[in-house]
């Protein structure tokens, strides 16, 4: 396939990509605008309103500026002078991060890998250019800095580990690669069928070869414990993200009731339903995000002043979204019990890394705790940036503190990881002796 078809493909990629995320956003304001104002107001409003919903998913900061009539009519304290909107609506970013890894592994299915990649992000920093431009209102004004840099940004990190999956998928860790003509993918996106003889290899020659130009001078002892560690550390992160979403998920359904009547109390109509479920599903990530901070131990805050942990609970108001109907006033009745869950997250980990590694030469005590301290080490730098992008302010006054604090949940992940992947690892090399 020729370098042009292949750049204006990834190009089409990201347009669509670009699409569906600001899709999601247009549609249900469109659909309200439509039913509360018969077609009669502006529509740029909708735009606006639309295009800084998705700005805020990919984590741009929102400066508000009330009148004093809707301040009165709002009734919230401190809205009357400029407040930011910080909080990352994840949803949005899970998302364009998900296709871009679709756009990275289909990419990397051509001879023009490179050309693909750089065509499909450039094309949507260009898209995301132009939206945060046009995003802009007297009310609200977004950061245009972050609305070029974010977005590209976290599709550039999907794209990145579409390569990276492509690479393994290809058999990263063989020399030998896929050169039959009936290993191509007949349907991909960058594979136009040309029948050239490397139209379908994948990128995993190519990704081995760079990264062990990379890691030549490394010894590799020091290059077999920084690889367990990392993937050890990963594994414990999603092993608590992982019961995190499933906690939430019960959680959900358990309160199913109170959910609704939170519904029933904001009278929002159909339209307006919808739009509000639309932007609840948009925060259930950042929310799994404070689930796995309440198992790691400090929890996570919901204004200022307030505090949801294992230790105790204590809320003031609660923004009005009826997914918060999933916290109780007193807290969750399994109190402590959740810490134990990176606990063991840490010992599977060092269990399983143990068992699946070759540990040649790092047998000894010292290495081993090395080991565990670099798996406590990942484990609470990945928990620490989730807390991070999913914490911020949402409004003024007191909410201008809400969700997690990522140093403390940082802190203590990879302490409690650290020990229990330490135990993990003395564990398993007993089993094996």
């Amino acid at each position: 396939m020729s370098r042009t078809t292949v750049a204006l493909l990834a190009a089409l990629e990201a347009l669509i990509v670009a699409a569906i995320g600001i899709g999601i956003c247009l549609v249900p304001i469109t659909i309200l605008w439509a039913a509360q104002y018969q077609l009669g107001a502006d529509f740029t409003v909708v735009w606006r309103s639309a295009a800084d919903v998705w700005l805020v998913g990919h984590g741009v900061n929102l400066t508000v500026s009330l009148d004093p009539q809707t301040v009165a009519q709002l009734g919230l304290p401190g809205a009357a002078v400029p407040f930011q909107v910080t909080i990352a609506l994840l949803g949005f970013a899970a998302l364009t991060a998900g296709l871009g890894v679709r756009t990275g592994m289909r990419a990397a299915e051509t001879d023009q890998r490179l050309v693909g990649a750089l065509s499909a992000l450039v094309t949507f920093a260009v898209i995301s250019t132009l939206v945060v431009l046009t995003a802009g209102s007297p009310m609200v004004q977004s950061s245009i800095w972050q609305g070029i840099v974010l977005p590209p940004f976290v599709y550039g990190v999907g794209i990145a580990a579409g390569f990276g999956f492509a690479a393994l998928r290809g058999g990263a860790f063989s020399e030998t690669p896929r050169s039959s003509p009936d290993d191509r993918d007949a349907t991909g996106a960058f594979d136009g069928g040309s029948g050239g003889p490397t139209s379908g290899r994948t990128a995993a020659p190519a990704v081995l070869a760079v990264l062990r130009t990379a890691t030549a001078p490394i010894p590799g002892a020091l290059r077999t414990g920084a690889g367990a560690a990392l993937r050890a550390g990963t594994a414990a992160t999603a092993i608590v993200i992982g019961v995190a979403a499933l906690v939430v998920a019960l959680l959900i359904f358990g309160n199913y009731g109170s959910i609704i009547s939170l519904y029933e109390q904001l009278q929002t109509g159909v339209a307006g339903g919808a739009a509000l479920t639309i932007g609840q599903l948009a925060v259930i990530p950042n929310v799994v995000v404070w689930m796995a901070s309440w198992l790691v131990g400090p929890g996570f805050a919901l204004g200022t002043g307030s505090s949801v942990s294992p230790i105790g609970t204590a809320l003031g108001p609660v923004p009005g979204l009826p997914i918060f109907g999933i916290i109780p006033a007193g807290g969750w009745s399994f109190g402590l019990v959740g810490v134990v869950v990176p606990i063991l997250a840490g010992f599977v980990s060092g269990v399983l890394v143990r068992s699946r590694t070759a540990v040649r030469g790092l047998d000894g005590l010292r290495a081993l705790l090395l080991i565990a301290v670099g798996i406590g080490a990942v484990a609470g730098i990945q928990l620490g940036l989730l807390a991070w992008w999913s914490s911020g302010a949402l409004g003024p006054g007191r909410l201008h503190d809400v969700g997690p604090n990522p140093w403390i949940v940082a802190g203590l992940a990879a302490a409690e990881v650290a020990v229990a992947s330490a135990i993990g690892l003395a564990a398993a090399g007993r089993g094996r002796r």
